[in-house]
């Protein structure tokens, strides 16, 4: 495992974290904590404790092994870790088995780290820390998921679950050289394969580029681990090669990418893995950033150690003047200092929200028609209220309400591409949207996004029964705007309010996805329209 390349923050940060895991008490995961979700819904509380111990696991790890030698504060948090009650988060406790019979994403995590704890420190490990991580990962972790256990029910997920947990139970299988691995592989893999099977031939990631970091970066890892072990090649396939390709189709310019779903526009993909895709696979990958060790707020094991051992400074490749997934219904061009990107697909997808037809613009180094990305994750948001939350909310994406009606859920509410045609710096794309509305007088509702450098003109056709319909269409942003007469501008980016449209500006605070309060942004033109085509042109000052 080569340890080349830049990393010189990451290693930096992980010594500094580690001398403070080494003084600081731990704080405990009580009973207190772990009912609180149950009571209230309030996933932060449990989360910011479980997580502040992984951090100072991964921190003394990465430590002990830059360093070669023995620390007595692993050996004590391996312990503490091995004493809490279950590795699952509560959000995720099951209800038709034990708690320690369930694996869940976390779990597998923390059993990966703690048997590549034991295969990669050895002897540094006091031999009685070691017997006991070994016990509990196979109690936590492999048990649960050998021959005749009962199935769990991400082994036949098409996302991110099933490549996680199969993923790092498996790598954590490899690293302890477990007695059960011949049994194991054949299950895991198997979910491997639901993973796959969930993502279309254009290789998107539907849940989001976070999640591509996530689900996709763990069946990488468990790949190249089980190549080291087996020489089988998982990655060697096209559909993966295509699932690999995915940052750097969606990439808006210097890593920034569209926050759809439940994802983020500014978050780091793990360094190690998009180098080791360069090399293994001659995919593009985005341009990034110096890897930091808190790039990942859960400090997962499997993203830091990668990072330390395949970043290497992989040459990037300049990203195409745009690009099309089909399959997800995602387009984005790029040119000098500006991107668009916008989406069609279905009302159903995971981590859905209710967006089709939204679009975010980015200019001159900043998303200005935004999308809200992530909120904070509730018990709500996974039930019941997922669209009463502003984030996942038709009325919080820029799309229109039409005679008062705002986009519902369920695949039956899709997108159908009518056309598209691209130039060298061109992207005409139409979408029709009619699916996507319960709206009793509307016949048709089709989407026009016509894009070339610096301007893009979005052109919404209604046909309506009935004469005249009212139709709010909707901005989103998080810079504030200034609404003047005849424009909008947010920054570099200026809106022509055309006749008889009507302009007003809007302001929520909303929770993001690290429970942190924010100001978001919309702008609302509103007018009872005649049937036919009306024009919004955004220029890029």
């Amino acid at each position: 495992m080569s340890r080349d390349g830049s990393r010189d923050l990451l290693v930096r940060q992980a010594r500094e974290e580690a001398a403070r895991a080494r003084t600081e008490s731990l704080p405990a995961l009580t009973f207190a904590l772990w009912r609180r979700y149950a009571d209230t819904g309030d996933r932060q509380a449990y989360e910011r404790v479980y997580f502040e111990r992984r951090r100072r696991l991964a921190a003394l790890m990465l430590a002990a092994h830059l360093d070669d030698r023995p620390d007595p504060a692993l050996d004590d948090l391996l312990w503490s870790v091995c004493d809490e009650y279950t590795w699952v988060l509560p959000a995720h406790e099951p209800r038709d088995r034990p708690v320690n019979a369930f694996v869940d994403l976390f779990a597998a995590e923390t059993g990966h780290a703690l048997a590549e704890a034991v295969d990669l420190l050895g002897e540094h490990l006091d031999s009685r820390v070691r017997a006991r991580v070994r016990e509990e990962v196979e109690r936590r972790v492999l048990r649960p998921l050998q021959e005749g256990a009962p199935p769990l029910w991400w082994e036949q997920a098409g996302h991110n679950w099933a490549a996680v947990c199969a993923g790092a139970a498996g790598m954590a299988a490899l690293a302890l050289d477990s007695e059960h691995l011949p049994a194991l592989l054949p299950r895991l893999e198997r979910a491997l394969e639901s993973f796959l099977a969930g993502v279309g031939p254009d290789g998107a990631c539907l849940e989001g580029p976070d999640y591509w970091s996530y689900g996709f970066g763990y069946f990488v890892y468990f790949a190249e681990a089980l190549r080291e072990r087996t020489g089988r090649d998982l990655l060697d396939d096209p559909h993966v090669r295509e699932m690999a390709a995915y940052p750097a189709r969606v990439d808006l310019g210097g890593g920034v990418r569209p926050a759809f779903a439940d994802s983020s526009g500014m978050g780091a993909y793990p360094a190690g893995l998009l180098d080791r895709l360069a090399e293994r696979l001659g995919v593009p990958v985005p341009q990034g950033r110096e890897p930091s060790f808190h790039d990942d707020h859960c400090y997962r094991w499997a993203h830091l150690s990668r990072t330390l051992w395949w970043t290497a400074r992989t040459p990037r490749t300049p990203p195409a003047r745009h690009d099309r997934l089909p399959d997800a219904a995602i387009v984005v061009a790029r040119a000098d200092g500006t991107a668009f990107a916008a989406k069609g697909g279905h009302n159903d997808e995971p981590h859905n929200h209710l967006d089709l037809g939204h679009f975010v613009l980015h200019a001159h180094g900043r998303t200005v028609l935004d999308d809200l990305g992530a909120p904070e994750y509730t018990r709500d948001y996974f039930g019941a209220g997922r669209y009463a939350v502003p984030q996942a909310s038709a009325e919080w994406h820029s799309i229109p309400l039409i005679d008062g009606a705002a986009q519902r859920p369920g695949r039956d509410r899709r997108a159908e591409t009518v056309r598209y045609a691209a130039g060298h710096d061109t992207v005409e794309w139409t979408l029709d949207l009619t699916a996507a509305y319960d709206a009793p007088r509307l016949i048709r509702f089709t989407r026009a996004f016509a894009w070339r450098p610096g301007r893009l003109e979005l052109t919404d056709t209604f046909a309506f029964s009935g004469g005249d319909c009212p139709v709010a269409e909707l901005f989103v942003a998080r810079l504030r705007p200034e609404v003047g007469r005849g424009a909008v501008g947010w920054g570099p980016v200026v809106l022509e309010i055309p006749p008889p449209w009507r302009a007003r500006a809007e302001e929520l605070e909303v929770r993001g996805h690290d429970g942190v309060p924010e100001t978001v942004h919309r702008v609302r033109l509103t007018a009872a329209v005649p049937s036919g085509p009306h024009t919004f042109v955004f220029t890029v000052r």
